[in-house]
């Protein structure tokens, strides 16, 4: 039987739970914090005032989101920089979820195993894209090109649109 919980012996049988502390031995002595595991505590979480943050954030980023499609964005005419700005508020607000709503800020280091080789196959998976997206048109069967959009189509529909919101004169406003 070890005389102490730092005995060699005693240091074979289950993990080390806290700096100092056996598992066995902390059990034994009645200490169930030591056995807890480490980042698991009452204060190691966010608080309530932290959560409470980080939801504000999500609303206003969402806000941001929807002030792209007000009269007020000053890249209207350019779309690209919406879609940019719209991904780049996406891709903050999915990583305020998982860091404080999925506590994966306080995890262990193994997250970075798991979330940086995912990450970067992502972005390489991305930019391998790119050239399949933009020369999908370049050597197509006939049938899709038939049926393709082309940037004159655009403008007629955009003209019919025009047309179609002016609406048709009156009868009553001729006939004066």
């Amino acid at each position: 039987m070890p005389t102490s919980p730092l005995d060699d012996s005693a240091a074979a049988h289950g993990p080390i739970t806290a700096p100092g502390h056996l598992a066995e031995a902390a059990v034994a002595d009645g200490d169930a914090a030591a056995v807890q595991p480490a980042g698991h505590g009452e204060e190691s979480h966010g608080s309530l005032a932290q959560y409470l943050a980080v939801f504000a954030a999500l609303c206003f980023l969402t806000t941001m989101s929807f002030f792209t499609y007000s009269s007020y964005w000053p890249w209207r005419d350019e779309p690209q920089v919406g879609w940019a700005f719209m991904m780049a508020v996406s891709c903050t607000k999915a990583l305020l979820v998982v860091l404080f709503f999925m506590h994966v800020l306080w995890e262990a280091n193994w997250k970075y195993v798991l979330t940086i080789p995912a990450a970067m196959m992502a972005i390489f998976l991305a930019v391998m894209l790119i050239p399949d997206i933009g020369l999908r048109n370049r050597m197509v069967a006939q049938e899709r090109a038939l049926h393709m959009a082309r940037p004159a189509d655009v403008s007629l529909l955009e003209r019919a649109a025009k047309a179609a919101n002016e609406g048709p004169h009156h009868a009553d406003d001729h006939d004066h």
